[in-house]
């Protein structure tokens, strides 16, 4: 019951949120008295701004969770702060790390860091770390068993390798296998991206954790990207340290035990996750049939479905992973991550899922969906701007060109749904102590607030409408391949960041005819998405140099609590 209300927080303002602004755009148009293009618009703006509604009003059940400290923490939370990373011999558990062609020396490294920091806190004997490698390269294989050499021969220093043949199944067959292989052996796994690094104390408390809680099947705790310096890389570690935290706490409020899976930095009981996870093979043809590719979110439904209980940590530290240091690298993640979501329409109809399960899949199709949505009331309203030969816009343009108390009451509703949740998090950043010296200070915490807000504001439209472009492939049925990451610092040339923006820059010119053509204040709020999209090969291309986020660093922009109070096993990595 408990539950239910949590839910109701969510659905009840979002609701109302989207009335106000829908009854705002209501009034609007029957004062102006538009035409069917301009109801259609109409319409589209509502689908984002119902879709703007829930996201503010997840963040502001985040921040009132956040307000009231020890008693807005879930059960488990309160658990986690009171733990300590000691050893119960009733278990043993494996550290699991799925790789593919990976930097052999970087994991490896992680590796030898997350070995040591668990010896540091006495006999580890009862955890084994196993890197599972489904590589194809030749020389990666080589310099795997190379770099595993370091260890010893048959796990002396409770490090093992395993490399697979075939990769059947991609990272979720390479952990089955391991499963299967291992029944019986160990009672947890925590698993672990490449990239990831893990805390051997979080690793320990995550033990302990699964062993208080019998009925929890999974544990997910949240990873922070860290140790990239590109200026990109730099301004996206900043941006979700800042804005991620109060979303979590929001999601955790109401998912309760129909948490998300992520795939990494997780534990996991072993016997429930070999029994009930295993994935079904998906009617029709790929992409959207065939063998399911965002695996994580599946696994945590089918476990969802068994009775377990899959559960969110939303801030318990001690846990990384690296990104993408430049947008063209991280294009081709949103690319498998965007066929990977729209997929799960199929997963949907399974039979058993929770109500809890099917909204969090829907919410992952939905945050593909939306920004089409979008575009499709820019491209349109453009075009009614010019073929109308009035300012008119039908919904927000009308409001700005045409001023009147309707217009104002939609102007504003807008802008509150939209700004609420960038406010709140920083908000939280400023009030916050703790917060505002992981950020490095007052100062240089509203300075790189600014400059983070100017480089998503030109970032956004550019994004969006590339992904706009992975949702229409997906559904004419082109294949994305499935290949191992880019996680190396890069810098992006000229005649690469052209050549992926050439559709950009041609709807960016035209959106700029049609703000010259219409004027006044449709054009002033037409202006970033025109400029992001005009100048996004340059944006590409100078943030992804080292040497301009080295500078920003200097100046103390975009720092983090892991530069200003990095953990140890962070400075051994960068070292």
């Amino acid at each position: 019951m408990l539950l239910f209300a949590r839910r109701l927080l969510l659905v009840l303002p979002t609701l109302a949120l989207a009335a106000l602004v829908a009854w705002a755009a209501n009034d609007l148009m029957r004062e102006a008295g538009r035409t069917s293009l301009d109801w259609l618009l109409c319409g589209l703006f509502l689908v984002v701004m119902t879709w703007e509604s829930l996201v503010a009003v997840q963040v502001a059940l985040g921040f009132a969770a956040w307000l009231g400290g020890r008693a807005g923490l879930s059960d488990l939370e309160r658990q986690a702060l009171a733990i300590e990373p000691s050893r119960s011999g009733r278990s043993r558990t494996a550290v699991v790390i799925p790789i593919y062609d990976e930097d052999v020396e970087a994991v490896f490294a992680a590796v030898d860091i997350m070995r040591r920091s668990l010896a540091r806190l006495g006999p580890d004997d009862d955890i084994a770390i196993h890197v599972l490698s489904d590589s194809r390269d030749g020389p990666t294989i080589v310099a795997e068993r190379a770099a595993m050499a370091r260890f010893g021969e048959g796990g002396e220093q409770g490090v093992h390798y395993r490399r697979r043949e075939t990769n059947e199944g991609r990272k979720a067959g390479n952990l089955a296998e391991f499963l299967e292989r291992t029944r019986g052996t160990y009672d947890y796994m925590v698993v672990l991206d490449a990239d990831s690094l893990m805390a051997g104390s979080t690793i320990r408390k995550l033990i302990r954790l699964m062993e208080e809680n019998g009925r929890v099947a999974l544990i997910q705790t949240i990873s922070f990207a860290a140790s990239r310096f590109t200026l990109f890389a730099r301004v996206q570690q900043f941006a979700v340290r800042l804005y991620a935290p109060l979303s979590l706490k929001g999601m955790a409020v109401w998912q309760g035990g129909d948490g998300l899976y992520y795939g990494h930095n997780a534990i996991i009981r072993c016997e429930p996750f070999l029994a009930h996870a295993k994935l079904p093979v998906l009617p029709g043809r790929p992409p959207l049939g065939g063998e399911i590719l965002c695996h994580d979110v599946v696994e945590a439904a089918l476990l969802r479905r068994a009775g377990w209980e899959v559960r969110l940590l939303p801030d318990f530290g001690g846990t990384w992973e690296e990104m993408p240091t430049n947008l063209i690298d991280l294009l081709g993640r949103e690319r498998r991550w965007c066929q990977g979501n729209l997929q799960h329409l199929k997963v949907l109809a399974m039979p058993g899922l929770t109500l809890g399960t099917r909204f969090n899949i829907a919410l992952g199709i939905l945050g593909y969906l939306v920004g089409p949505v979008w575009w499709a009331f820019l491209l349109l309203g453009a075009v009614r701007a010019l073929w109308g030969g009035s300012p008119n816009l039908g919904v927000l343009a009308y409001g700005l060109t045409e001023p009147s108390r309707a217009a104002a009451t939609l102007v504003a509703a807008s802008a509150f749904v939209v700004l609420l949740p960038r406010l709140l998090n920083v908000l939280r950043a400023f009030l916050g102590a703790r917060e505002r010296r992981g950020f490095g200070g007052t100062a240089r915490l509203a300075a790189s607030v600014l400059a983070e807000q100017v480089f998503s504001l030109l970032l956004t439209p550019m994004l969006s409408l590339i992904t706009l472009r992975f949702v229409a492939q997906t559904f004419r049925g082109i294949v994305v391949p499935w290949d191992s990451q880019s996680r190396a610092d890069r810098d992006v040339g000229w005649v690469e960041a052209v050549r992926v923006q050439r559709l950009n820059l041609a709807i960016g010119a035209f959106l700029l005819v049609a703000a010259l053509a219409t004027g006044g204040w449709y054009a002033l709020w037409m202006a970033p998405t025109v400029l992001g999209l005009l100048f996004g090969p340059a944006l590409v291309v100078w943030s992804s140099r080292l040497d301009l986020g080295r500078a920003a660093q200097r100046a103390g922009l975009f720092v983090t609590v892991d530069e200003t109070h990095p953990a140890p096993e962070l400075r051994e990595l960068r070292a």
